[in-house]
């Protein structure tokens, strides 16, 4: 390496090279200050504008400046076209099947704001918006003032039509108008009836009532209502299954159509099991042509479609996955079970739940899980001009203790209820009007006055409660559907729910169950003749003795031959139950638990192997007029040991439990059938000591 390259590399190493602005240095660097503490400094000073002598601004401070810089538009020919457009034709096809798919209850529309919905709705309603617009500008250019009065400038009436047969035909227009608002409000309130005759016969909104009456439609409750209604995006309306019209709430259904369309609105026919199945299932039918619907019974312990209403819920949480949760509220009529419903899905008491309209107060946020919320509502009661007073008590919206004379609304009550069920529920006959009737059911009871009076206000009132809470059946029809005479739901005739398969196999297994006890009943006859047969050889042989006191082993025992129906009446006055029945068993608790475990395994598919085998203990302390080794004791046999070995093997054959036939026995044929049995198993007990 020469000495020029090593001396351009050290200037190089020392920056002595380059532009000849290596030793440039900033502006206010000097010993105490480097370029970095300079900077910095610097940064202070932003800011702010600078001013001169004068106070103007020399150099505007950053973004206060108001000149804009010179800016380009990128030339696209997309400038000049149409962004989104739509013909009319293609418009009219949309609308259409928009509304199709409106009606549908089972449709969501999920994402309104990608849609024209503001052309689709204003294409039906562009009558209502000609005359709206209409009326906006006759109220501006001619107001009332150059109308009426002193300063008047109008000279004639201005008319819309041009001779008499235009104004007929717009009064018919009118009335035709009238029509349907008469029957938006009878659809509104609830009532029943031609639209024609609602509003001639109503009784005046000003008439005087009881203040009872007034009960949920506070303003409190109300506001209670529509902070439910904005804090959900699913909305339960929960109906009473006997009387679903009645505790429908058609004003909110239509603030939610017209006000809240993005919500969704659900019923929820509560108390079902207060109805026959075909009623519940043709409500269900009925109502689901509008809204989604489902039956339920709510119970904490024994519920019914919780499972349905359940995973619904977690259709509509899915529909809205990009949402974080969303909040469930219930709504209806007070006394329709919304607090118990909410209890029954959580499976625990979270909200206050009482017999009596008005228990609860407030509105309640429960968490039911993780993305789903409920909202807990109080009861409301929308205004109307034709329910009544009787309405309202008897649809449970007022308490019974607050309303003076109660047994005024007794007759309505009979009238809706059938007379074989009041007869069967209070035990009475011989009655023909609601007086008559609760003077027979005070003397029944005990309610009395004073001189022996009939005390008619408490036992209405007991009345009326027995109507709400279910104990007196009634209910509405449901409406029928086309081509339907007897309003029933075809395969619906058991319990809700239940398959028509499983109830023909239930039928067939009881069939064969009746079989194979009759059966039974005949080898059991033949087998106590035998026995009783041997019974009377040993008696020759002297040792009658020892088998004396057993009824069900003498010859007027042996030729009676009772069947399954037979009852301990049937048996002879002078024979003491006592002393011919054995305690298999030993308790009721026992027998209830083998009843129980009967009713369970019922059906086709019982067979020895599914139920449990249980150790019965043959009580042998009542037995009198034998000199028994180890009196006092229990014996522990095995069901099939208290038979004899062919009807053992019978039970083998026909998959019938020993247990379970021992059960039906006792719970059907009472007393005679068990001391046949007593007889029988001691002598097979003697003869094997």
């Amino acid at each position: 390496m020469g000495t020029g390259k090593k001396e351009a590399t050290r200037r190089e190493r020392q920056g002595k090279t380059g532009d000849g602005l290596g030793n440039v240095r900033v502006k206010g660097e000097n010993f105490y200050r480097d370029a970095k503490k300079v900077k910095h400094l610097n940064m202070y000073k932003e800011g702010k504008a600078q001013r001169n002598a004068e106070g103007k601004i020399v150099k505007a401070a950053s973004f206060q400046s108001r000149d804009i810089p010179n800016a380009r538009i990128e030339p696209n020919r997309k400038w000049f076209t149409n962004t989104r457009v739509v013909s009319q034709d293609t418009l009219k096809a949309f609308r259409e099947a928009m509304d199709e798919k409106a009606k549908d209850p089972y449709q969501v529309l999920l994402k309104s704001n990608k849609l024209p919905m503001s052309l689709i709705r204003d294409g039906k309603d562009t009558t209502n918006g000609i005359k709206q617009h209409k009326a906006k500008m006759t109220v501006e250019t001619s107001p009332f003032a150059e109308v009426f009065g002193p300063k008047a400038q109008r000279k004639r009436v201005k008319l819309s039509v041009s001779n008499l047969d235009d104004l007929a035909g717009d009064t018919e227009k009118s009335m035709d108008t009238y029509q349907e608002r008469l029957e938006q409000q009878r659809l509104l309130s609830g009532a029943s009836g031609d639209a024609e005759n609602v509003g001639l016969d109503d009784k005046p909104l000003t008439m005087a009532i009881e203040p009872v009456f007034d009960k949920g439609q506070s303003k409190r409750i109300w506001n209670e209502l529509y902070k439910v209604i904005d804090s959900s995006d699913v909305v339960i309306h929960v109906l009473d299954a006997r009387d679903p019209v009645g505790t429908r709430c058609r004003s909110i259904e239509k603030y939610l159509k017209e006000e809240a369309p993005h919500k969704h609105l659900i019923f929820v026919l509560n108390k079902c099991d207060l109805v026959p199945t075909s009623v519940a299932a043709g409500w269900v039918r009925s109502l689901s042509k509008e809204y989604p619907t489902l039956a339920f019974h709510a119970s904490i312990t024994n519920s019914f479609g919780k499972g349905s209403l359940i995973q619904l819920l977690r259709q509509f949480s899915s529909l809205h996955s990009d949402r974080k949760q969303i909040s469930v509220g219930l709504i209806g009529g007070p006394n329709t079970g919304k607090s118990s419903i909410i209890n029954t899905l959580l499976k625990k008491k979270v909200c206050t739940v009482a017999p009596i309209p008005g228990e609860t107060k407030v509105w309640q946020y429960v968490s039911l899980m993780k993305r789903i919320y409920l909202i807990d509502c109080p009861g409301i009661v929308p205004p109307s001009s034709t329910d009544s007073p009787t309405d309202l008590v008897l649809r449970g919206v007022v308490r019974v203790e607050k309303v003076e004379h109660p047994e005024q609304y007794i007759q309505p009550l009979l009238n809706r209820v059938k007379q074989h069920h009041m007869e069967k529920t209070y035990e009475l006959k011989g009655w023909t009007n609601s007086t008559e009737f609760l003077e027979l059911l005070a003397r029944k009871a005990g309610r009395l006055l004073r001189g022996g009076e009939p005390d008619l206000d408490g036992v209405a009132k007991m009345i009326l409660n027995d109507f709400m809470r279910g104990k007196i059946p009634w209910f509405t029809p449901a409406p029928k559907a086309e081509g339907e005479t007897e309003g029933k739901v075809a395969g619906r005739e058991g319990r809700l729910g239940e398959m028509p398969r499983k109830r023909k196999q239930e039928d067939s297994a009881e069939d064969e169950d009746a079989s194979a006890e009759a059966q039974l009943q005949q080898e059991l006859d033949a087998a106590l003749e035998k026995a009783g047969e041997q019974g009377s050889d040993d008696s020759d042989s002297g040792s009658g003795s020892e088998f004396e006191g057993f009824g069900s082993d003498t010859e007027d025992a042996r030729s009676r031959k009772p069947s399954f129906g037979a009852t301990a009446d049937e048996e002879s006055e002078g024979e003491s139950a006592s002393d011919d029945v054995i305690s298999v068993g030993g308790s009721e608790e026992d027998e209830a638990e083998e009843e129980e475990e009967v009713e369970e395994e019922k059906g086709p598919c019982a067979n020895s192997q599914k139920v449990k085998r249980r150790e019965k203990a043959v009580d042998l302390t009542n037995v009198k007029g034998h000199d028994w080794p180890g009196v006092g004791q229990s014996l522990y046999l095995h069901p099939r040991e208290l038979l004899a070995p062919g009807l053992s093997r019978h039970l083998n054959d026909t998959h019938v439990n020993a247990s379970t036939y021992l059960s039906r026995s006792t719970m059907q044929s009472s007393f005679p059938i068990l001391s046949r049995f007593t007889g029988f198993i001691c002598f097979l007990l003697g003869s094997v000591s």
